[in-house]
């Protein structure tokens, strides 16, 4: 008898101390989560959709380019072109030789609406779409020496953001995940009769 009215004290007092520890716990949690909500999960972004918005960004310091170097030949008759895009202008530069003597430039005014659709057709030609390659994989030095090497860059004031190349030598595939033809006809297609100056002096 005597035990059981024990036990019958007993419950009541472990159920508050229970009730007591579950609410302290709880008030502790709200406290860490409205003063410290830094230590809450966070979401990481990938590399990939920090590039697609490097990319995509139409900011006045943002611009994006394709660099065609030509195949390894005679200093006199090398060639290689730049085509630069940003929000504000847009140019094409014809090199000539491997000290990139300019030979012929053109360029144009551009608007922030022109590049928005630009730097989105790029986007879905999957421009950014490839991994970096990093020491003598990067080296562009002597790749693809009878063929054309395609180089497409992000900037942002005029620091590269991303970097992703690509050549015409099944070889070397290089680091550009996506269809370089396709790229190129978009740059391309940003400078008014480019094909026709590039056929020139190519």
């Amino acid at each position: 008898m005597m035990a059981n009215n024990k036990i019958a004290r007993i419950i009541p007092v472990a159920l508050i101390l229970i009730i007591a520890a579950v609410t302290i716990a709880a008030f502790v949690s709200l406290l860490r989560f409205i003063f410290f909500p830094s230590s809450s999960p966070k979401t990481t972004k990938s590399n990939l959709e920090i590039s697609r918005e490097a990319l995509l960004d139409v900011a006045v310091d943002r611009s994006v380019v394709l660099t065609v170097r030509g195949p390894i030949v005679a200093d006199e008759s090398f060639r290689s072109y730049q085509i630069k895009v940003s929000s504000s202008g847009r140019s094409l530069t014809v090199y000539k030789g491997y000290l990139e003597q300019p030979i012929k430039i053109v360029s144009f005014a551009n608007n922030s609406q022109a590049y928005e659709q630009f730097v989105y057709a790029l986007d879905k030609a999957n421009m950014v779409l490839g991994t970096a390659l990093s020491g003598d994989k990067n080296d562009l030095r002597g790749i693809c020496a009878t063929g054309n090497i395609y180089d497409y860059q992000t900037l942002k004031a005029d620091k590269t953001q991303k970097d992703l190349w690509t050549s015409t030598c099944s070889g070397s595939r290089g680091s550009l995940n996506a269809n370089f033809a396709q790229l190129n006809n978009l740059f391309i297609a940003q400078i008014p009769d480019s094909r026709s100056i590039i056929n020139e002096i190519w």
